[in-house]
């Protein structure tokens, strides 16, 4: 039996830091949605994947990019069904207006807008990175990492001291969007009298980036913090960073993905963007670039109706919707049912369903599926547990499962714990990292 077995006593630490070093790589690389998705074309195009418009009928090896921003891809004969890992590359952050820039009192700043469940004061008086894309009037697509590197400046959104700010608020009225713009700098262009500090700043990104001020408003500029993943504790059992959520399961699932073997029924990944706001777009949960990509397999494969053809697939699939959960906290203990939630080094936790309050926008998995998953799971020795978002009327939340649900999938949510989730430094144990990624290669091989 695997649920709620100790991982640090079944593994070697040896193979925990190596798959975590690994781990450290991407998500120090990945800071952004486009910055993940790049890596993934990369290691699959590495391991004998070809994209979609190369296909023939024959590969079993495929993928397709959407937009820069989401995945999916696939090993194995699809017409048996596909078991896919589901997660998401986006992360909460802090984005740049479109138009941003301004100058006030000698300092140049910039305007922004946060994205995602974030806590404001988490960000504030933080080393930020502006990392992204621009892209010019002419199409030209410029690549931007001001940050990223240890020579490089970093920004800061800046807080008030506490000797003017010892008004008791609460902290909804106390933090302010509107308050929170960053600074760019504060030396003026010589010769000028208007605005010259701005003027200097468009200088210098003219020079580095050949950016106009304009370029701004077709631009996706994200200013994510400017922290190295490191270990955590004196016993180094964690792993501190940005993005955990959700880039740590989309990790798990590619390396599952590339080490697992299809046997009855072909696997895969889909990696979304948005869902931190809802799936939203054309490059979220709810977009069905996914369907596409099956569909024209199908059509270069000679079959005419793929739609019916591709609710059969479907009908035969499942997907494990990949995504974390919430690690208990000793510290707040108040807000976590004990019975029900995910604890340190006790491997891959699974989530029969999320929502709100009475189930609230809950995908919950079938009793028959979840009886499926804890067998595979015992039956290779995999740490596991149970876990929900805090108790109920307290916590809640959701994830890409209900929208594949809806499409016909048989799905369940599964994947880490998490401490301190959307922070701009959360932590994860090195033993459930390792250990979720080897129930995600069990499951896409037996499901």
């Amino acid at each position: 039996m695997g649920l709620n077995e100790l991982v640090w006593r079944k593994r070697t630490r040896e193979e925990i830091e190596h798959f975590s070093d690994r781990y450290k790589e991407f998500i120090d690389y990945a800071k952004t949605e486009r910055l993940a998705i790049e890596y993934f074309e990369k290691i699959l195009l590495e391991n004998g994947y070809i994209p979609l418009e190369k296909y023939t009928g024959k590969e079993n090896k495929v993928f397709y990019i959407n937009r820069e921003k989401s995945l999916v891809a696939v090993n194995g004969e699809i017409l048996n069904g596909i078991n896919f890992v589901a997660a998401h590359v986006d992360a909460p952050r802090i984005d740049l207006r479109p138009n941003p820039l301004y100058e006030d009192s000698g300092i140049a700043l910039a305007k922004t807008h946060y994205y995602g469940g974030v806590k404001k004061y988490q960000w504030l008086s933080l080393p930020l990175a502006l990392v992204g894309v621009v892209v010019k009037e002419n199409g030209e697509k410029i690549k931007v990492c001001i940050g990223c590197e240890d020579k490089d400046p970093v920004l800061v959104l800046p807080d008030l001291l506490p000797h003017l700010d010892k008004e008791d608020k609460k902290v909804s009225e106390q933090f302010k969007a509107e308050k929170m713009n960053v600074i760019l700098g504060s030396i003026p262009l010589e010769g000028e009298e208007k605005e010259p500090v701005k003027k200097y700043i468009l200088k210098l990104l003219k020079e580095k980036y050949n950016i106009e001020e304009e370029d701004f408003i077709s631009a996706d500029l994200e200013l994510v913090p400017a922290l190295k993943p490191r270990d955590v504790g004196i016993d180094s059992s964690f792993i501190g960073a940005y993005g955990h959520d959700d880039r740590i399961c989309a990790f798990e699932g590619v390396m599952a993905l590339l080490n697992a073997q299809p046997k009855s029924k072909a696997i895969g990944v889909i990696l979304f963007d948005r869902e931190e706001i809802g799936s939203e777009g054309d490059a979220g949960a709810q977009a069905r670039f996914y369907r596409a990509f099956l569909r024209k397999m199908l059509s270069v494969k000679g079959f005419n109706d793929t739609e019916q053809l591709l609710d059969e697939i479907i009908d035969k699939s499942t997907v494990l919707s990949a995504d974390v959960t919430a690690l208990f906290d000793p510290s707040y203990p108040d807000v976590h049912d004990k019975l029900n939630v995910a604890k340190a080094g006790y491997g891959v936790a699974i989530v029969k369903y999320t929502g709100r309050g009475g189930k609230d926008g809950a995908s919950e998995a079938h009793a028959e599926l979840v009886g499926k998953v804890r067998a595979i799971l015992n039956r290779n020795g995999i740490s596991w547990q149970v876990s929900l978002l805090g108790k109920v009327d307290v916590g809640g939340g959701g994830t890409v499962a209900k929208f594949l649900a809806k499409e016909g999938f048989d799905t369940i949510d599964i994947g880490p714990g998490l401490m301190s989730m959307h922070a701009p430094f959360e932590l994860v144990s090195k033993a459930d990292l390792y250990e979720t990624y080897l129930a995600f290669k069990v499951l896409m091989e037996e499901l």
